[in-house]
């Protein structure tokens, strides 16, 4: 018989890619979320927020296409994520099948959180390039009125209500078998990510929930004049 071939270094280096995409994306994901959650300090906040990240106070003016330039970086990572991703999702229907044998029998709750993880990966994969797309190419809309427009008059909560709870949720699970798997943990540390992860996915879904309909609240107010841009407080009051 002929030797077994050997896969080489290349399987591991893509799964390790993977799991650094993945690791990426999961801790910018929350800190978007907090950026996003500003507005529920006000409106002004919210501006400030965003004018940071166009480099309002570094140079003196807002450059929107910082903004597309990092919006371009993650839609790299993230396709590159879903793709290598895409390798260990099974192709064929004796796989599915013996995956399902597996479950049933083994009855574990990481062998049904990956299910759930390809479940809403599939989910995202399909819903977050409308989110970035917008993003990429409209950057300058980010603001106060100009997300809540977008987000009530441009009919947009119902993906962005279904885009939050599929991110938290895969997001969550995501980072949970990366601990599982990177750290080899023992059963008590694997029971208490499990519950770590279950408070952080907890938390982020209520705090997207306030968010988004803070922005419905504010869309809703601001539906007359949908288009008009936002001005600052004491830009308004010097005006």
């Amino acid at each position: 018989m002929p030797a077994p071939v050997s896969p080489g270094p290349w399987p591991a280096r893509l799964d390790l890619l993977q799991s650094a995409t993945g690791l990426f994306l999961a801790l910018f994901m929350w800190l978007h979320m907090l950026f996003v959650a500003s507005i529920l300090f006000g409106t002004d906040a919210m501006w400030r927020v965003a004018r940071f990240f166009e480099g309002y106070y570094l140079f003196g003016r807002s450059l929107p296409w910082l903004v597309s330039l990092f919006v371009a970086v993650v839609f790299v990572l993230f396709a590159v994520h879903a793709g290598l991703a895409l390798r260990k999702f099974p192709s064929h229907w004796r796989q599915h099948a013996a995956y399902w044998r597996h479950m049933r029998g083994m009855r574990h709750g990481d062998t049904t959180s990956w299910l759930a993880q390809v479940v809403t990966g599939f989910g995202v994969f399909f819903l977050a390039p409308v989110h970035l797309y917008l993003m990429l190419t409209h950057p300058e809309l980010i603001g106060p009125y100009e997300s809540a427009d977008r987000v009530w008059s441009g009919r947009m909560w119902p993906l962005y209500l279904l885009l939050l709870l599929l991110v938290e949720i895969h997001a969550g699970v995501g980072l949970y078998r990366l601990a599982v798997k990177w750290l080899a943990v023992g059963d008590k540390a694997r029971m208490r990510l499990m519950r770590l992860k279950w408070g952080f996915t907890v938390f982020f879904i209520a705090l997207g929930l306030l968010t988004l309909a803070a922005y419905v609240r504010l869309g809703i107010e601001h539906a007359p004049h949908a288009g008009e841009p936002y001005l600052p407080t004491w830009q308004r009051t010097l005006s």
